[in-house]
């Protein structure tokens, strides 16, 4: 659930900046605000733990794959199969998912931990 709040959040926000700005631009906006509310949803609700200073700053390396796959994925789709920039970000961002939520487990819940710290 929390990554479906997450991706209308930054779709959202995608769409608002884009007509401000390049796609690419929007895209890397969107992404930051979007990752900063996931952070705090994610240790709320998916791990249940508290939320530090550390794991925050830590939390952007568990996008970073998704972002880079999400990027890839805009630019081949935009650039190279001309579908238009729209929906674009939403079909790119399917791909990473799966791979956002283990590198953010790892993250998140300590080796052994319940993640209620």
């Amino acid at each position: 659930m929390i990554g479906v709040i997450n991706t209308g959040t930054y779709y959202g926000l995608y769409l608002l900046f884009l007509p401000h700005m390049p796609y690419l631009a929007a895209h890397v906006v969107a992404t930051a605000l979007s990752m900063t509310g996931s952070f705090f949803l994610n240790t709320h609700f998916t791990y249940r733990t508290r939320p530090t200073w550390r794991k925050f700053l830590l939390f952007p390396l568990t996008n970073a794959t998704s972002f880079v796959v999400t990027t890839a994925g805009v630019y081949v789709i935009v650039d190279i199969l001309h579908a238009g920039n729209r929906l674009a970000p939403l079909i790119a961002s399917l791909a990473a998912v799966p791979v956002t939520f283990v590198v953010a487990r790892v993250i998140m819940v300590p080796k052994g931990g319940t993640g209620g710290e």
